[in-house]
This record gives structure tokens, C-alpha cells and sequence, in this order.
């Protein structure tokens, strides 16, 4: 049995998202979250509450008879989501373009 959990155009960067969901990727689902509490990284907090919610799907879906303890992540996805522009006020009247990355996050559970 399989279940997920998405968050759409999180603030920031899919470079630094998928530094934290590599490490993660193919653990067991209570390891997972022990990892991304002590981790000092921003991904690491949004990707922990992702998994923590899936796991509640997982657990909603089967009405409270999946085992947690056999719970692993089946696959972690950043994608790319929209581009914020912003503008910079810099010197003599200039602008410089501020770009703010988002990213699309889904995170796969299945028990084995």
C-alpha cells in the first residue's frame, strides 16, 4: 500500500531541497524523520513535516492497521516551481532583478 504527500511553489531553491531529500531517499520512514529533526538545514524541517504527513495518509488509508514500523520512502521529488521576480532598487537609478526559486515536493511511502 502506497501513499503520498505533495507541497507546491515552497520558497525555496530545488538545488538546496535536494541535498536534504537525497539523503533521505530509500530510508525507513521513523529513521527518516530522526535524521531531518537534528539536520540544520531549512529543507530538512518542510521535508520532515511532508514525510510525518504522508505517513498520517498511509495510516488514514489503511484505517489504522499498517504497522509503522515497516514504512520506507519510496521515492522523493523536487521539481521546479515558479519563478518570483523581484526588483532591487541599486545606485544612479539603476534595478537589478532578484529571482526567489520555488520548488514542487512529493514524497512516495509504501509498506513493505
Amino acid at each position: 500500500m502506497e501513499a503520498r504527500a505533495v507541497a507546491r511553489d515552497v520558497i525555496m531553491s530545488p538545488r538546496k531541497m535536494r541535498i536534504v531529500a537525497n539523503m533521505v531517499r530509500g530510508k525507513r520512514v521513523e529513521e527518516a524523520l530522526g535524521m531531518l529533526q537534528l539536520l540544520p538545514k531549512k529543507g530538512a524541517r518542510i521535508i520532515h513535516k511532508l514525510v510525518h504527513s504522508a505517513a498520517a495518509n498511509l495510516d488514514d488509508l489503511s484505517k489504522g492497521k499498517v504497522d509503522t514500523e515497516n514504512l520506507f520512502i519510496k521515492s522523493i521529488a523536487i521539481d521546479n516551481g515558479k519563478i518570483i521576480k523581484r526588483w532591487m532598487p541599486r545606485a544612479m537609478g539603476r534595478a537589478n532583478r532578484i529571482q526567489r526559486r520555488t520548488s514542487h515536493i512529493t514524497v512516495v511511502i509504501h509498506e513493505d
